[in-house]
């Protein structure tokens, strides 16, 4: 038989979602990762892997959901690369430590959802051995095809899932179209990334449409805030661009980290 407080959670969670309504239930880091993650994590390091031909994902955190949302993915695109990092970012002290609050939920998802911020990002580009930007525009539009240009969304609360396209221009992949599908869950905020048009470098088509999926989670952890990245890719293949392909994933899923970390800071009020 359940505990009555066990049954009193059910009974919420099912309240919640019934309604629709934002739900703020944290886990604990070491349900999420093993102790050799959280060693690294801890110690300021942030542990990535990129893999070629090879579909196991070695990071993804110990989250049902999350789990099941990149197994089908996965599976549908059969990636040819991916890229998965960790990151672990401290909510400020001002904050209870435990889960987050209804408004801070809601300041972080309205920040995640303000993709006109992505203008200007830098990363290290592995093929310059140089800080690049990233995207030199942002902007959210209304649909792939009309194109025309939105501020960006602002809500109350959590959507449980909200479909947002975006018009982006990368230095390195030129002009493209992106849906980006936000869901949210109890303890978790998740992106997903799809590019809907080629993205070519220069005459190369390196990227066909609907062939990236790049998914960023974050998991409320307490005190602090487990954030996982990672970029699935059907990418055409170059001989001998293993490593520059893998170096140049993994140091634009640092750079959408380091976004989403300074967005963060925002909505739990780091930053004046």
């Amino acid at each position: 038989m359940m505990k009555k407080s066990t049954v009193i959670k059910v009974l919420f969670t099912f309240l919640l979602m019934f309604c629709g309504l934002p739900m703020l239930f944290a886990a604990n880091l070491q349900d999420l990762l093993n102790s050799s993650q959280i060693d690294q994590l801890k110690a300021g390091e942030h542990p990535a892997q990129v893999q070629f031909k090879n579909n196991d994902l070695l990071l993804v955190p110990n989250n049902v959901t999350l789990k099941r949302m990149i197994d089908t993915i996965r599976t549908d695109l059969n990636p040819s690369v991916i890229a998965e990092e960790l990151f672990l970012y401290q909510k400020p002290a001002h904050t209870d430590g435990s889960d987050w609050t209804s408004a801070e939920l809601a300041a972080l998802y309205n920040q995640s959802v303000s993709l006109s911020t992505l203008a200007g990002i830098q990363y290290y580009s592995a093929s310059r051995s140089a800080m690049r930007t990233f995207y030199e525009t942002s902007s959210v539009i209304d649909d792939p095809a009309a194109k025309n240009l939105l501020p960006d969304p602002v809500f109350a609360m959590p959507r449980i899932e909200l479909t947002l396209y975006a018009r982006q221009k990368d230095l390195t992949f030129g002009d493209n179209i992106y849906q980006y599908t936000y869901r949210s869950y109890p303890g978790a905020l998740v992106f997903i990334q799809e590019n809907l048009t080629d993205m070519k470098a220069g005459i190369f088509t390196a990227v066909k449409k609907n062939n990236l999926h790049s998914v960023l989670a974050m998991l409320d952890a307490g005190d602090q805030i487990l954030i996982y990245a990672v970029s699935m890719a059907k990418a055409s293949s170059v001989p001998g661009m293993n490593d520059r392909i893998g170096s140049s994933f993994t140091n634009r899923a640092e750079a959408i980290i380091k976004w989403v970390t300074s967005r963060a800071d925002i909505a739990f009020g780091k930053n004046p």
